[in-house]
């Protein structure tokens, strides 16, 4: 399968099964469209009055080269094999500990219910969180590293057991020969300088809620009396950010219809000096006023073009930062059955409830049709488990001839579940943003090697 398509100046072509990228000149990007089905003969005469048939014999040439080296037009090896992958044994990687369901804000778009998913306010106690990483541990077979990221609603309106939880952690990993990876999510409300003093010891990462401009942020991420929260959190997050050097964080956003010109509220983040940025589009039911739909998606696709010009811009300026969805491993990267296969929720990845409950992702908490058991039972419905590892790409039928199928893993279960009430089902709008984005991030790349090879010729002429 080859996917072709021409972005901001460069004519690209993916050969999606080897995982191939060529940057192409025109004559060879269209010699490329026609190669499968016609003879050589065939494509100099329709493309004749284009190039010049030497142009175009040559073109074909080094293309049939390229098939013949396993880089075009190659074949899907994959399916059987990932069949095999889904019949391993599981262990568990990572949890989502809802330390905390409350919050401190009332965003219009939250999917838990300003914090209370589907039930109740409520904190996490520390026997519990506790509980959560003895069943981390013990269900973590030889691996080493856990992740565990602290999570709500707010998980500052819980702070004293996250610390607690943190200790307990440092404790267990001498004595069980693991090592944790903690994430704190926060809106920023309760954030200060012992908290900041604490992250940065503690915390491999750290996610900081904010959508964007002062007007967008606030028109969707208010206080329950209905004030903005912009300028409380704006000044902490630029001084969270640079204590940790501009690394092992990123500002976390989410755009709705009310702000599909985006790409300004990234270059706003950008400018207030955030390198490390994600502007996610907001998933929602149609009946909700801010959500996008398919008329949107004409400008939203301008406006990552958009934003990737810009980028590859301020990358020859020095001034460059990351965008999260524009951050793509083209040589390392997961292995291509971890790519298949998606995030691991519902078996390598699991959410805990404040009261220990074990759910496939936290966008599954609330829905007891997806209660797979607690952390002191541990994974008493192993049905619903068995369930999610056989999500992958061949097991949606619309992802089988879809080039973005190595990037994106099939997309969301939890937005399938939603949108069409099966886990292997796809969210139409969301895999055409993602498709998007993914030729945007490998444009940048190609642009990133340009650059690398002019300053290489900059620096051979002093």
């Amino acid at each position: 399968m080859v996917h072709q398509y021409k972005n901001n100046g460069y004519d690209i072509v993916l050969d999606v099964n080897s995982g191939a990228i060529h940057v192409v000149d025109d004559v060879t990007y269209d010699v490329i469209a026609q190669f499968s089905e016609h003879t050589k003969e065939e494509i100099v005469s329709a493309l004749s009055g284009k190039y010049s048939p030497e142009e175009i014999g040559e073109a074909f040439d080094e293309v049939a080269e390229l098939k013949s080296e396993g880089e075009l037009f190659t074949e899907d090896v994959y399916e059987e094999r990932i069949t095999d992958w889904g019949k391993r044994p599981v262990v568990v990687k990572a949890l989502c500990l809802h330390i905390a369901h409350d919050c401190n804000l009332a965003c219009k778009y939250c999917f838990a219910e300003e914090g209370e998913y589907h039930g109740h306010r409520a904190l996490m106690d520390y026997e519990t969180g506790r509980q959560a990483l003895d069943f981390l541990i013990e269900n973590s077979g030889s691996r080493k590293n856990l992740e565990v990221d602290f999570f709500g609603g707010e998980p500052l309106m819980n702070f004293e057991v996250v610390k607690r939880l943190v200790a307990y952690g440092r404790e267990q990993e001498k004595k069980k020969d693991k090592h944790f990876r903690f994430t704190l999510t926060t809106n920023g409300v309760l954030l200060d300088d012992e908290v900041m003093e604490f992250a940065n010891r503690e915390m491999d990462n750290v996610v900081l809620s904010i959508d964007g401009r002062r007007e967008v942020h606030d028109r969707m991420r208010p206080f329950r009396k209905g004030a903005g929260s912009y300028d409380l959190v704006v000044p902490k997050f630029q001084k969270l950010a640079e204590s940790r050097n501009q690394e092992r964080y990123y500002v976390r956003g989410t755009y709705t219809h009310y702000n599909t010109d985006f790409s300004e509220d990234v270059l706003h983040l950008a400018d207030l000096g955030f390198k490390q940025i994600s502007v996610e589009p907001v998933v929602a039911q149609p009946t909700d006023d801010y959500a996008l739909t398919e008329e949107d998606l004409p400008a939203l696709f301008a406006e990552y073009d958009r934003l990737a010009a810009e980028m590859v811009k301020r990358k020859r300026e020095g001034r460059a930062f990351n965008f999260f969805h524009f951050m793509i491993d083209l040589e390392g990267g997961p292995c291509v059955y971890k790519r298949l296969s998606g995030c691991g929720s519902g078996t390598e990845y699991l959410a805990v409830t404040p009261w220990g409950d074990l759910y496939p992702c936290h966008q599954f908490v609330g829905n007891e049709a997806f209660l797979m058991g607690n952390v002191r039972d541990g994974v008493t419905k192993p049905d619903i488990r068995d369930e999610f590892k056989g999500c992958n790409v061949y097991a949606r039928e619309k992802c089988r001839s879809c080039f973005a199928k190595f990037y994106c893993s099939g997309g969301c279960a939890a937005n399938s579940y939603n949108f069409h009430g099966s886990i292997t089902g796809v969210y139409e709008l969301g895999c055409e943003l993602q498709k998007k984005r993914i030729e945007c991030a490998i444009m940048i790349k190609a642009a990133e090697a340009e650059i690398l090879e002019e300053e290489g010729k900059r620096d051979e002429k002093k």
